[in-house]
């Protein structure tokens, strides 16, 4: 059902008329002094048969009127709150963010990861609704110290050994950066970092106060230098990855020159 007609529903649940709703909303405008918060009749039948949308002030006002929760009316016009998080990597997924790991509103596990091709930044997933089968622990449930990141689209540190778009699997046991025996590039540790502002991945080094993030012999990144601990914090060990064995989810995205310039030069 279209917004309008539940918001008819709920005013004629009130037993309210539309000449009561604008007087109800002339004593809040007048209480608070702001002409906006007022509704008309006329605007309140327009508003009822879908020909125009509220504003936040007169929003405010039929939440008073019918006893309805300020959220509860935005999701009449499909704005959840709740889901600023989700979309926070749509509107600049070529950042490293953190994100959470949970389900929509029809009850589907939702993921950066179940539509790689609009998530372009690495992103780290700490909320894991569902069981990964090999790191559950006895009882069946997820392995507490077990977090997800996605490797996005314009992060090329480990490339080709982990392409953009790998599901990384991290284990936040392994935060702090150690010398270990390692034989080839496949032993090497490879960490989830996070930054001031973003959070990237790739072999670490520690010199002194400075933590460098490594980037893979082919990869077109650059070494990067950050105070450590204070402008760089490592998360976790990346204990297993799935990754492309071919650039198909790059090709398929317009990532903007800009960005990938930046990431191949290893700017954050």
């Amino acid at each position: 059902m279209p917004a309008g007609p539940k918001l008819k529903s709920l005013r004629n649940k009130r037993n309210i008329t539309v000449r009561e709703v604008e007087q109800a909303s002339r004593r809040i405008a007048d209480a608070k002094g702001d002409k906006r918060f007022c509704i008309s009749n006329g605007w309140l039948a327009q508003l009822e048969n879908g020909v125009s949308e509220p504003s936040i002030p007169k929003l405010f006002s039929l939440c008073a009127i019918y006893r309805a929760k300020f959220f509860d009316l935005l999701r009449l016009y499909n704005v959840d709150v709740d889901e600023i998080e989700k979309y926070e990597t749509v509107a600049d997924p070529y950042l490293t963010q953190l994100i959470s790991h949970r389900r929509d509103g029809d009850g589907e596990l939702w993921s950066p990861v179940s539509n790689q091709n609009e998530h372009v930044a690495t992103t780290l997933m700490p909320e894991v609704d569902a069981v990964d089968p090999a790191h559950a622990g006895v009882d069946g449930n997820r392995a507490p110290h077990i977090i997800y990141g996605h490797l996005g689209q314009a992060d090329f540190t480990m490339y080709p050994m982990i392409r953009p778009n790998a599901l990384l699997r991290i284990d936040t046991r392994e935060n702090k950066p150690r010398a270990v025996a390692w034989h080839n590039e496949y032993d090497r540790p490879i960490f989830f970092i996070e930054l001031r502002d973003a959070y990237a991945c790739g072999w670490c080094e520690l010199h002194g106060n400075q933590l460098l993030i490594i980037p893979h012999q082919a990869s077109p990144a650059s070494v990067r230098r950050f105070m450590y601990p204070r402008e760089a914090e490592i998360i976790g060990r990346v204990v297993g990855y799935s990754t492309n064995s071919v650039d198909l989810a790059t090709e398929s995205v317009n990532v903007p020159k800009r960005k990938l310039m930046a990431a191949r030069n290893g700017s954050t």
